[in-house]
């Protein structure tokens, strides 16, 4: 089963995707993620969307794959002169299920415009075991709450 949202994000903002349950035995995997400029072909811009297992107290444009919180980043650029018109790339840990809230970033570095995006989530159950292993993991690397 796939779970989809969709969203704008100004430039700076930190969005919350609201994924826990009580029991935690729905485990989520990213399988898609795209953004697009909101006006694209009108202005200059470079969008950094970056998803992460914990909320950010920084929002930047920089990437860091070391970072065992980021789960996925998407990077988009709209120039009006015609160069690289509408480039994008993704990047997915495909391989990381969670079961937690997960944390939706953008930074834009020219002109402060906003970004559009679409995620796709794809639902695993889990078992009690695997479910406890996941909480606690997410748990233990949020430094807001046991790390």
């Amino acid at each position: 089963m796939i779970k989809t949202f969709r969203g704008s994000l100004a430039d700076g903002e930190q969005q919350v995707i609201r994924l826990s349950t009580k029991k935690g035995k729905i485990g989520y995997r990213i399988k898609k993620l795209q953004v697009v400029t909101t006006a694209p072909g009108t202005n200059n811009g470079e969008h950094v969307i970056k998803i992460f297992k914990i909320s950010q107290s920084t929002i930047n444009a920089l990437i860091d794959f070391a970072d065992g919180n980021l789960l996925a980043i998407a990077l988009t650029g709209d120039y009006t002169a015609g160069y690289q018109f509408g480039w994008n790339q993704h990047i997915m840990f495909e391989q990381e299920i969670f079961n937690q809230d997960i944390y939706i970033t953008h930074k834009e570095g020219v002109n402060a415009l906003a970004c559009n995006y679409y995620l796709e989530l794809e639902l695993i159950d889990l078992t009690d075991n695997a479910a406890a292993v996941s909480t606690l993991r997410d748990i233990r690397l949020n430094p807001q709450v046991g790390g």
